[in-house]
């Protein structure tokens, strides 16, 4: 029995017409980085997890990354960018994905083609797309790409809920997205930020879960 046979149907997820969305798992925002949030490291597991539980699926992964170039900054951070801070600069090693997350043979983000809006491709059915604020949906490709894919489940995971996870949330919301947050695969969660998403029709579940269900959804289809 699935674990969502008694949520509204409008917001139940579709596992089976889902993405991953992993956003900010950067070098520059994990120990040892320029500027490293709490808690991103000890989830990089759970999301690895997730990653590979995705492909095997078959299921499209978006990889949802920072780059700072120019004054193309959120306000608060402006001055700190601005004074010539290191983080997640184009071409650096502090902006590339966390080698353990990516597919094999994957190639290094390319800001041109990033910073000029495009998808770029790191494997099969998995893609890196820039966001220039908190939210992953604004000023982005992604709802177009995900709509290409006729995607209707975002499945949030990544750096760092009180920003960018709970910016995409609610982006996703507003765009009629069925949303989940992997609570256990995203830093910074609280269970005040979850009670208060669950309130708009965001779900939360934990990595096993999401992987449990995905894997019984391919069996099924299967």
């Amino acid at each position: 029995m699935s674990t969502w046979t008694d949520v509204d149907p409008h917001i139940a997820p579709e596992l089976g017409r889902s993405a991953l969305v992993v956003i900010d798992t950067q070098r520059d925002f994990v120990d040892g980085g320029a500027s490293p949030v709490p808690g991103t490291t000890q989830v990089l597991p759970a999301i690895a997890t997730l990653l590979q539980a995705y492909r095997e699926a078959g299921r499209p992964i978006v990889h949802i990354v920072r780059l700072y170039d120019g004054d193309d900054v959120d306000l608060p951070r402006r001055n700190l960018i601005a004074s010539g801070a290191p983080i997640v600069r184009p071409h650096t090693p502090g902006s590339q994905i966390v080698p353990d997350l990516l597919p094999p043979g994957a190639p290094e983000l390319d800001p041109e083609v990033l910073l000029d809006g495009a998808a770029q491709l790191l494997g099969a059915q998995e893609w890196a797309i820039w966001k220039p604020r908190w939210g992953a949906f604004h000023r982005t490709a992604l709802d177009e790409h995900l709509r290409g894919l006729d995607v209707t489940t975002i499945v949030l995971a990544g750096c760092n809920y009180p920003n960018c996870p709970r910016a995409t949330a609610y982006g996703g919301s507003e765009r009629d997205y069925r949303v989940l947050v992997v609570a256990d695969a995203i830093s910074g969660v609280r269970p005040d930020h979850l009670e208060e998403a669950g309130r708009i029709g965001v779900l939360a579940a934990t990595t096993a879960v999401v992987t449990s269900e995905l894997a019984a959804t391919v069996a099924i289809a299967g």
